[in-house]
C-alpha cells in the first residue's frame, strides 16, 4: 500500500470516529453530484421570519410554516468549479450563492468547501478561512461538505506547519481546523450536535 493510500485510510478511520461521513470520489463532478444528492434528501432549512411568534391569522401562520427553497453556499471556489456547481444547482432548482452570507444568517442548507490540507491522525480538515464569506458559510450551514485531495493529507499536525506559515504570511491570517460536526456538552453535560455550527460534516476524499 502506498503512503498516500495509507494516510487516506487513516483519515477516513479517524474522521469516522468523530461522526464525519467519509466518501471516496474521483472527480469534482462527483463531489457536486454527491452534494446535490445530500441536499435533495434533507429537509429545507426552516427560517423563522420576525413576527411568527405572535398570534397570527391562519393565512399569515401558513406563510410562517412554509419551507423556503434550499440553498448551497460555496464561497471561494475557483471560477470554473463555481460555474459547474452553479449550473448543477440551477438544473435542480437549488439556489446557489458564493457571497452575501450575512443575508443568510438564519442558515443555509449546505456549505461546500475545498480544504487546503487534512490531518489524518485526528480526521481534521484544514481550511484557509481568511474570507469572512467562507467562515460564515461553514458556520451557518446545516451540512458542511468538504473536499479533501488525498495528496494533501498529512499524518500529524506538525506536518502542516509549513503550510500554515505560508497561509498566514500576509496578515491577517485565519486557518480553520475542522474535526467532525459541531458539538458541545457544556449544558448539563449532555452532548448536543450542531449548536455552534453544522449538524453534519461530509468529507469527500478526492483521489488525485
Amino acid at each position: 500500500m502506498s503512503d498516500k493510500a495509507r494516510l487516506a485510510d487513516l483519515m477516513a478511520e479517524k474522521a469516522g470516529l468523530v461522526s464525519a461521513i467519509v466518501t471516496r470520489i474521483k472527480t469534482l463532478d462527483e463531489a457536486f453530484a454527491y452534494t446535490l444528492d445530500v441536499c435533495d434528501k434533507k429537509e429545507a432549512c426552516q427560517l423563522l421570519p420576525s413576527g411568527c411568534e405572535a398570534d397570527l391569522s391562519a393565512g399569515a401562520g401558513a406563510l410562517c410554516d412554509a419551507k423556503l427553497g434550499k440553498i448551497i453556499a460555496a464561497p471561494g471556489l475557483p471560477a470554473e468549479a463555481a460555474k459547474a456547481l452553479g449550473d448543477a444547482c440551477s438544473a435542480q432548482g437549488v439556489t446557489f450563492i458564493t457571497q452575501g452570507m450575512r443575508s443568510h444568517l438564519s442558515g443555509v442548507d449546505i456549505g461546500f468547501t475545498i480544504a487546503e490540507a487534512a490531518i489524518a491522525e485526528t480526521g481534521t480538515c484544514v481550511l484557509d478561512s481568511k474570507s469572512e464569506e467562507l467562515r460564515l458559510a461553514t458556520m451557518i450551514c446545516e451540512v458542511h461538505v468538504c473536499v479533501v485531495a488525498t495528496s494533501s493529507i498529512r499524518e500529524t499536525s506538525s506536518e502542516v506547519e509549513s503550510l500554515l506559515r505560508t497561509l498566514c504570511k500576509d496578515a491577517p491570517g485565519y486557518v480553520a481546523f475542522i474535526t467532525g460536526a459541531s458539538r458541545t456538552a457544556d449544558i448539563e453535560r449532555v452532548l448536543a450536535i450542531g449548536v455552534h455550527g453544522p449538524l453534519e460534516l461530509h468529507i469527500l476524499l478526492l483521489e488525485d
